[in-house]
C-alpha cells in the first residue's frame, strides 16, 4: 500500500512538471503571437567602442598627471565641434535649407552564410535600413564568411549586394577566413575584395552529389515507383535506377550553372584569367592576390580601425525574434558541439 502511495505522489510530480512546460511553452507562444514583430534593428557604434578601448589602456600606460590634461584636451576640442556645429546647424536652418551635413559614416555588415543562404533574410533587412538613410560620403563593409551552398540562395545575397552599388555607395568585402563559391559570387561584386593572408578564395566552380540507395533496395526486394510528366522533370534519383542520358543531362545542367557563375564573375572583375582560376581550385588570400581574384590582402579589424579616424563606423545587425523553442534547440546543439569539441581535441595535432 505504501509502494501504491509512493509511487502516485511520483507520478503526480512528473504530470505536474510536464503540465508546467506546457504553460510556459503556451504563454511563449502567445506572447510572441501578440508582439507581431519579427525581428529588430540594432546597431552598434564601433567609433566609440574603439575610444573607450583607447582610454582604458591610456589609463594603464600614462600616470594622472596626463590623463587628467588628456581630458581636459579633450573636452576643449568636443566643446569647441559642438558649437561650430550649432552655428551650422543655425545658419543652415535660418537659410531654409534642410541640415544635410554630417560625417561620413562607414556601415559594417556581417554576413556568415549557411548551406541555403538564409541569412539573406537579415541582410536585405539590414541593406534596406541604410540605404534609406546613407548619404554622399559614406561607405560600405560586409565581413563576409561562406564557403557556398545553394545557386539561388547566394544568388539572392549577391542580389542584396548589387542594390548596395546601384545607389552609388561604395562597398567593400572583406573576407578573414573564406568566401568560397557562392560566397565569392557575393564578394566579387564589391567594388573592392580585401582578404586575411590564409583566407581562403575562390572555388568557382559547381558541385552535387546524391546518394544512390537503388542497389539496397533490390537486394531487400523493396519497389520505388516514381512518375513524372515531362522527360527531364527528375533526371537523377537517389532511389531509382539512374541511367547514362539522366547522367548526361544533370552534367548538362551543372555546366550551364557553371558558364552563368563565370559570367557573373566576368561581368564584375573582367581583369580576371577566368579560364585561369574558374577550375573549382580554392586558393589564400596571398595567392588570390596574385591571380586578381583579390584587390588587398588585410583583416577586417585594420579596415575598422582605419575607418575611424575619419568615418563614424557602425556595425549593423538585423535579429530575428527567436521562438522557445527555437532557443531550446539551439542550447542543445551548443551543448552538443561542445561535447563533441572536447572529444576532438582531446586528439587534435597541428596541421598548419
Amino acid at each position: 500500500m505504501e509502494f501504491l502511495l509512493d509511487y502516485g505522489l511520483f507520478l503526480a510530480k512528473i504530470v505536474t512538471f510536464v503540465a508546467a512546460i506546457i504553460v510556459v511553452l503556451v504563454i511563449a507562444k502567445s506572447a510572441s503571437a501578440k508582439s507581431g514583430a519579427k525581428g529588430s534593428l540594432e546597431v552598434t557604434n564601433l567609433s566609440e567602442q574603439h575610444e573607450q578601448n583607447i582610454e582604458l589602456m591610456e589609463h594603464h600606460l600614462h600616470d594622472e598627471a596626463f590623463i587628467k590634461a588628456r581630458d581636459k584636451a579633450a573636452k576643449k576640442k568636443r566643446k569647441e565641434e559642438e558649437k561650430a556645429r550649432g552655428k551650422e546647424i543655425k545658419e543652415a536652418v535660418k537659410g531654409g535649407e534642410l541640415d544635410t551635413k554630417r560625417k561620413p559614416h562607414l556601415f559594417v555588415l556581417d554576413f556568415i552564410g549557411s548551406i541555403d543562404a538564409k541569412e539573406v533574410t537579415n541582410l536585405r533587412e539590414e541593406i534596406t535600413a541604410i540605404l534609406a538613410c546613407a548619404r554622399e560620403g559614406d561607405e560600405v563593409l560586409v565581413r563576409l564568411e561562406s564557403g557556398g551552398g545553394m545557386v539561388h540562395g547566394y544568388g539572392l545575397a549577391a542580389s542584396q549586394l548589387d542594390r548596395i552599388k546601384a545607389a552609388n555607395i561604395p562597398l567593400t568585402i572583406s573576407v578573414d577566413k573564406v568566401a568560397a563559391s557562392g560566397g565569392y559570387m557575393m564578394a566579387c561584386v564589391a567594388d573592392k575584395i580585401v582578404s586575411a593572408p590564409f583566407a581562403i578564395v575562390g572555388s568557382i566552380g559547381v558541385i552535387a552529389q546524391i546518394p544512390n540507395f537503388n542497389k539496397l533496395l533490390k537486394k531487400n526486394d523493396i519497389e520505388f515507383e516514381q512518375m513524372t510528366a515531362g522527360e527531364y522533370k527528375r533526371t537523377l534519383t537517389m532511389f531509382g535506377e539512374n541511367t547514362d542520358k539522366a547522367r548526361e543531362k544533370f552534367k548538362q545542367e551543372l555546366e550551364e550553372t557553371h558558364v552563368l557563375f563565370k559570367d557573373f564573375i566576368r561581368e564584375r572583375r573582367p581583369e580576371l584569367e577566368l579560364e585561369k582560376v574558374a577550375t573549382g581550385e580554392h586558393w589564400y588570400g596571398s595567392q588570390a592576390l596574385d591571380l586578381g581574384l583579390i584587390d588587398k590582402v588585410q583583416t577586417s579589424d585594420d579596415l575598422v580601425v582605419e575607418a575611424c579616424k575619419d568615418k563614424t563606423v557602425l556595425a549593423v545587425h538585423y535579429v530575428q525574434k527567436k521562438k522557445l523553442a527555437d532557443k531550446f534547440g539551439k542550447a542543445a546543439a551548443e551543448a552538443t558541439d561542445s561535447v563533441l569539441l572536447k572529444w576532438v581535441q582531446r586528439g587534435q595535432r597541428p596541421i598548419v
